[in-house]
Parts: structure tokens; C-alpha cells; sequence
């Protein structure tokens, strides 16, 4: 069950597991390393968990603060919903 902010500004449990909102819950899976090329690995365990195999589309989405990336996330690109994947639908078959 997700975690709901209530008007006290705590979390409850309702809803779909797999939902994200601000009150879900997150864990630091790894500290990845960036190579010369720009690549870096995601741990087995990590793509396991997440069910992410060769040729899974992810979306790499950004949060900017002061014109400076400060977060990255990345998400499956079939969980992305409405506009969002409307927009993404060409590029994740592009290639394929």
C-alpha cells in the first residue's frame, strides 16, 4: 500500500504499492560511478528488483533549481502515463 499525507502531515497506507507521491517511501540503492564515455552500470540486484532487463526503455526524467540539474530519476518508460508518454511514444521505438 502507498503512504497518503493526511491533513496532519503524516503518511497513511491506501492504494496501489507501486504508486510514487511524495510520501512514498524511498531507498539509496547504490552509488553509481560515471565513466569516461558517460556510462555507468546499474547493480544486478538493483535491475532485478526493479525488473529491468536488455532492452527495457527508461525514461531519464530532471528537476532544476537556480539553472542547475539537481536530481535525476529514472523511470520505466510503460509506467509513464498521459501526456508525458504521449510525448515519449516515438522516441522509446525509435530504433527498434
Amino acid at each position: 500500500m502507498t503512504k497518503k499525507r493526511t491533513s496532519n502531515g503524516s503518511c497513511s497506507s491506501d492504494g496501489p504499492m507501486y504508486e510514487c507521491n511524495p510520501c512514498s517511501a524511498y531507498n539509496v540503492e547504490a552509488i553509481l560511478s560515471v565513466d569516461e564515455r558517460g556510462q555507468m552500470v546499474l547493480p544486478k540486484e538493483v535491475r532485478e528488483k526493479a525488473g529491468i532487463k536488455t532492452g527495457t526503455k527508461l525514461a531519464l526524467i530532471s528537476w532544476e533549481k537556480d539553472g542547475t540539474i539537481c536530481c535525476l530519476a529514472l523511470i520505466k518508460a510503460e509506467d509513464l502515463s498521459g501526456m508525458v508518454k504521449e510525448v515519449l511514444e516515438p522516441l522509446m521505438h525509435k530504433g527498434d
